[in-house]
Protein backbone atom coordinates (compact mmCIF):
# COMPACT_ATOMS: atom_id res chain seq x y z
CA UNK A 1 0.00 0.00 0.00
CA UNK A 2 0.95 3.39 -0.87
CA UNK A 3 0.46 6.31 1.24
CA UNK A 4 0.93 9.76 -0.11
CA UNK A 5 0.59 12.93 2.35
CA UNK A 6 2.17 16.10 0.78
CA UNK A 7 3.12 17.85 -2.28
CA UNK A 8 3.68 16.46 -5.45
CA UNK A 9 4.60 17.68 -8.64
CA UNK A 10 4.66 16.71 -12.14
CA UNK A 11 8.07 17.84 -13.86
CA UNK A 12 9.00 16.17 -17.80
CA UNK A 13 6.35 13.64 -17.71
CA UNK A 14 7.12 11.73 -13.94
CA UNK A 15 5.56 12.69 -10.35
CA UNK A 16 8.08 13.76 -7.78
CA UNK A 17 7.10 14.51 -4.27
CA UNK A 18 7.62 18.41 -4.13
CA UNK A 19 8.21 21.26 -1.50
CA UNK A 20 7.33 24.46 -3.24
CA UNK A 21 9.01 27.50 -2.31
CA UNK A 22 8.39 30.80 -3.90
CA UNK A 23 8.55 30.47 -7.33
CA UNK A 24 10.63 27.29 -7.34
CA UNK A 25 9.93 24.07 -6.13
CA UNK A 26 12.17 21.46 -4.74
CA UNK A 27 11.65 18.12 -6.15
CA UNK A 28 12.90 14.95 -4.17
CA UNK A 29 13.37 11.37 -5.57
CA UNK A 30 14.18 8.54 -3.79
CA UNK A 31 17.10 7.29 -6.51
CA UNK A 32 19.61 8.55 -8.31
CA UNK A 33 17.96 10.54 -11.13
CA UNK A 34 19.54 13.07 -14.26
CA UNK A 35 20.18 16.52 -12.36
CA UNK A 36 19.34 15.26 -8.79
CA UNK A 37 21.98 16.05 -6.13
CA UNK A 38 22.35 13.55 -3.52
CA UNK A 39 21.17 14.24 0.38
CA UNK A 40 21.50 10.99 1.82
CA UNK A 41 21.49 7.69 0.68
CA UNK A 42 18.10 7.25 -0.66
CA UNK A 43 16.92 10.75 -0.99
CA UNK A 44 17.87 13.58 -3.87
CA UNK A 45 16.89 16.80 -4.38
CA UNK A 46 16.60 18.99 -7.56
CA UNK A 47 15.11 22.68 -7.36
CA UNK A 48 13.47 24.27 -10.83
CA UNK A 49 11.19 27.54 -11.18
CA UNK A 50 7.82 26.87 -10.51
CA UNK A 51 7.00 27.74 -14.38
CA UNK A 52 8.71 24.47 -15.25
CA UNK A 53 6.66 22.29 -13.64
CA UNK A 54 3.61 20.61 -15.36
CA UNK A 55 1.23 20.20 -12.37
CA UNK A 56 2.04 20.62 -8.45
CA UNK A 57 -0.80 19.14 -6.34
CA UNK A 58 -1.38 18.85 -2.31
CA UNK A 59 -2.22 14.52 -1.71
CA UNK A 60 -3.78 13.67 1.18
CA UNK A 61 -5.26 9.94 1.94
CA UNK A 62 -8.11 9.14 3.92
CA UNK A 63 -9.57 6.03 5.18
CA UNK A 64 -12.50 4.60 7.62
CA UNK A 65 -11.69 3.14 10.59
CA UNK A 66 -14.01 1.99 13.23
CA UNK A 67 -16.52 3.50 11.33
CA UNK A 68 -14.93 7.20 11.55
CA UNK A 69 -12.94 9.13 9.53
CA UNK A 70 -9.44 9.50 9.43
CA UNK A 71 -6.49 10.59 7.33
CA UNK A 72 -3.57 8.41 6.93
CA UNK A 73 -0.08 10.22 7.63
CA UNK A 74 2.23 7.38 6.90
CA UNK A 75 3.00 3.55 7.22
CA UNK A 76 4.74 0.65 8.82
CA UNK A 77 4.73 -2.85 9.39
CA UNK A 78 1.22 -3.71 7.77
CA UNK A 79 -0.07 -0.51 10.46
CA UNK A 80 -1.31 3.10 9.48
CA UNK A 81 -0.77 5.93 11.31
CA UNK A 82 -4.14 7.74 11.40
CA UNK A 83 -5.29 11.13 12.33
CA UNK A 84 -9.04 11.59 13.79
CA UNK A 85 -10.65 14.05 11.06
CA UNK A 86 -14.54 13.56 12.35
CA UNK A 87 -13.43 16.53 15.00
CA UNK A 88 -15.50 15.44 18.09
CA UNK A 89 -13.52 14.96 20.50
CA UNK A 90 -16.21 12.50 22.79
CA UNK A 91 -15.50 10.10 19.78
CA UNK A 92 -11.60 10.62 19.84
CA UNK A 93 -11.71 9.37 23.41
CA UNK A 94 -14.15 6.34 23.03
CA UNK A 95 -11.78 5.48 20.38
CA UNK A 96 -9.08 5.25 22.78
CA UNK A 97 -6.81 7.77 20.63
CA UNK A 98 -3.55 9.58 21.12
CA UNK A 99 -3.69 12.94 22.10
CA UNK A 100 -1.14 14.50 20.00
CA UNK A 101 -1.69 18.05 20.24
CA UNK A 102 -5.16 20.24 21.08
CA UNK A 103 -8.31 18.65 19.08
CA UNK A 104 -5.70 16.27 17.22
CA UNK A 105 -6.32 12.67 17.94
CA UNK A 106 -3.85 10.18 16.71
CA UNK A 107 -3.66 6.29 16.27
CA UNK A 108 -1.57 2.99 15.09
CA UNK A 109 -4.28 1.07 12.89
CA UNK A 110 -3.51 -2.56 11.37
CA UNK A 111 -4.13 -2.20 8.01
CA UNK A 112 -6.50 -5.28 7.93
CA UNK A 113 -9.17 -2.88 9.78
CA UNK A 114 -8.99 0.09 7.61
CA UNK A 115 -11.49 0.47 5.12
CA UNK A 116 -11.93 3.15 2.04
CA UNK A 117 -8.48 3.97 1.69
CA UNK A 118 -8.26 6.66 -0.96
CA UNK A 119 -6.06 9.63 -2.23
CA UNK A 120 -7.72 13.03 -2.37
CA UNK A 121 -5.81 15.87 -4.63
CA UNK A 122 -6.44 19.51 -4.43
Amino acid sequence: MSIRHGFYARWRGTEYEASPDGDRVRLYASRHTDGFKQVTSSRFIHVVPLSDVDHLHYVTTHCTWRGEPFVVLGEHDGWLRVEYSGGKAPVAERLGLELFDRGVYQAWASVSEVEDVHEETV
